[in-house]
């Protein structure tokens, strides 16, 4: 199991309760945590006025642990509790009662003065909305946040904020991060994360297996299909892109972040009335005007791209029952997904774990069940569909059908423009043709997409992806040596 694997609020608990079971005391686990939260202050601010919001629980015992040790480093610190101090238990009472100095109700006097609020009430395992004082003690902070665990008040398992929630300037979590601290709107209330080695041994993580992960290369780096010195266009798959008729641009672009992305031949499938505008555009791209299904006959090609610049026609649901008869790869977007709206059982029983869906949420409801976070709407999809589901959006989730899912957080804002979404659906698919694992396609290309946002900055447009890909490359062939 890799540290880019997420837990889920039932797995930390189970980690904990499996770590005491190994014999690594419970006390010892929250006493790691509090310096891991002191250093991180430390490290980041000179000794100032600091707040210490304590909860009832564990949480408010990791703050106790922060508030000694800064304390012994000489900062000038108030603690602050929500409660009594005779209502704690377990270890959180065991630090209290190592706190040597005074411990006042938690109410917006404790804010006074304070140069930095560390917020250690809730954490990711509240289940029950913030109301009450507590929003308005919450509205009224206006110093640096410091998050133990997480923002109080943001689920740990889907990001949602229950009520209210402090935006945290850095958050410090344990062990490994959840989905919470991934997932939108939880992201942007975290701030920096740090996620801190406690000492619950690796082991432990292994059994508990977790399925989620944030995306990133060590999830799937060892599967990318980076070619060797006896490559050539043959063996790297030959990519097919069904062409629209009228917004042509859709399909280039996406044929663009394909050829980027490593396939060997790409064909766009063209309709004679617009053969002449795919066929002036880049060089590197074959065009063919015969029928659908005489292309797909070549068994050479073997992934197929269907959505980018459709129509919500008989036309498009016919080339993706076409593509999925043919048994291709396939990438279905945009509105090869539409087409399906009144009949997603026959898309569903055409498609199996090989092919990947790239929804937007408008997409996405007209197929599948809406309600819940998005984590799970994604996973229930897949299962649905029996096929990998990319929920897009700036916190995009992958999901397969044997329960596996991925959280991407790279990206910007300026990825929101015409033509993005194409690019990303040709990148999967050059992926598909050099025969990456769907799920994994779909992570890496996702990864890859938002991280050549970050690398351009703002400005951005669709053609600036596919022109940074290479630059991205390079540094993943860098981290694979």
């Amino acid at each position: 199991m890799t540290s880019s694997s997420l837990l889920h609020v039932d797995e930390m608990y189970r980690a904990d309760a499996s770590a005491a079971a190994a014999g690594v005391r419970s006390l010892d686990l929250m006493e790691n945590a509090g310096i891991a939260v002191a250093t991180a202050i430390s490290k980041r601010w000179t000794a100032r006025p600091i707040v210490i919001l304590c909860g009832p629980g564990n949480n408010g015992g990791d703050g106790f642990v922060v508030a000694r040790l800064l304390a012994a480093d000489g900062w000038p610190v108030r603690v602050a509790l929500l409660g009594s101090t005779d209502k704690l238990s377990g270890d959180a009472k065991a630090n209290a009662d190592r706190w040597n100095g005074a411990v006042a109700s938690l109410s917006l006097a404790a804010l006074e003065d304070a140069e930095l609020v560390v917020d250690a009430i809730f954490g990711a395992g509240l289940s029950r909305p913030i109301d009450g004082g507590l929003a308005e003690l919450f509205s009224h902070i206006s110093a640096s946040v410091i998050a133990v665990d997480i923002p109080s008040g943001v689920h740990g398992d889907t990001g949602a904020v229950l009520g209210t929630a402090p935006a945290a300037d850095l958050t410090v979590t344990f062990c490994r991060a959840k989905p919470g601290h991934v997932l939108l709107p939880g992201r942007d209330l975290c701030g920096e994360l740090i996620v801190a080695d406690i000492g619950i041994p690796d082991t432990v993580i292994d059994d508990i297996a977790a399925s989620t992960s944030r995306n990133g290369p060590a999830l799937w780096l060892s599967d990318f299909p980076f070619p060797n010195n006896e490559a050539h266009k043959y063996t790297r798959g030959h990519a097919v892109i069904a062409g629209g008729a009228t917004m042509t641009g859709a399909a280039r672009l996406a044929a663009m972040a394909a050829r980027r992305m490593g396939a060997g031949l790409l064909t766009i499938a063209a309709p004679p009335e617009a053969a002449v505008i795919y066929t002036a555009d880049t060089p590197g791209n074959l065009v063919s005007t015969a029928p659908f299904t005489d292309i797909l006959a070549d068994p050479r090609k073997n992934a197929v791209l269907v959505g980018p610049g459709a129509e919500v026609s008989e036309e498009t649901r016919a080339r993706v029952l076409a593509a999925r008869a043919a048994n291709k790869a396939s990438v279905i977007d945009a509105d090869a997904l539409t087409v399906f709206t009144d009949d997603p059982d026959t898309l569903f029983q055409s498609i199996d774990a090989g092919c990947v869906l790239t929804p937007h949420e408008g997409e996405f409801a007209r197929l599948f069940d809406p309600e819940g976070d998005k984590l799970t709407r994604a996973r229930r999809a897949a299962a649905t569909a029996g096929a990998v589901v990319l929920l897009k959006g700036p916190d995009t989730v992958i999901a397969a059908p044997d329960g596996r899912a991925a959280i991407n957080d790279t990206g910007t804002p300026y990825l929101a423009t015409g033509g993005t979404g194409d690019v990303l659906a040709g990148m999967i698919t050059g992926l598909l043709a050099q025969g990456m694992p769907a799920f994994n396609a779909a992570a890496a290309a996702a990864w890859i997409h938002g991280r050549t946002a970050e690398l351009f900055g703002p400005g951005l447009i669709a053609e600036d992806v596919s022109e940074l890909i290479p630059e991205v490359l390079c540094e993943l062939i860098a981290d694979d040596v």
